[in-house]
């Protein structure tokens, strides 16, 4: 049962870090999943109950965050919903095709051509795009610290 628990805690830290960039997975909870799993694995238990109660706090709470985030960068420069949804679309496929840089090129443009969509100027589609990239690239830096920091106390139980 043990080996069977650590490959899972494994499979969920991967999909943790997927889960930062890929809108449909939620990256930090998935990451604390892993640390559940090891603590299931392990005797004597890892973590403490304090610990992974204040972990999973986390986790939700960055969650939370990161879905409120782009939505204020949004507002703050008068973007349009459909901006917020071609954002994380874009930052989607743009991983997919361009690796790393493709998050930063995928928000934007895909912002960008839902402002265009919605009928606005070029000057306030970029200027709104801007704003949805901001909001969407601070969520995702926001989940990878968090998901680094749960991973690290992964590690350093599994090793």
């Amino acid at each position: 049962m043990e080996i069977l628990f650590i490959a899972l805690a494994v499979i969920f830290t991967l999909a943790g870090f997927i889960g930062c960039i890929v809108p449909a997975l939620p990256g930090p909870p998935l990451n604390f999943l892993a640390l559940v799993f090891l603590n299931l694995a392990r005797e004597p238990d890892p973590y403490s109950i304090r610990f992974l109660i204040i972990m999973g706090v986390i986790a939700v709470g960055i969650t939370i965050v990161d879905n409120v985030v782009p939505a204020w960068g949004a507002k703050r420069y008068g973007a349009t919903k459909l901006s917020v949804w071609l954002a994380l679309a874009g930052t989607l496929v743009g991983v997919i095709f361009f690796g790393p840089l493709g998050i930063i090129l995928g928000a934007f443009l895909g912002a960008l051509l839902g402002e265009l969509i919605s009928g606005k100027e070029i000057r306030d589609a970029l200027k709104a795009g801007w704003g949805v990239f901001i909001g969407v690239f601070t969520g995702i830096i926001l989940k990878v610290i968090v998901s680094g920091v749960i991973t690290f106390y992964f590690i350093k139980e599994l090793i």
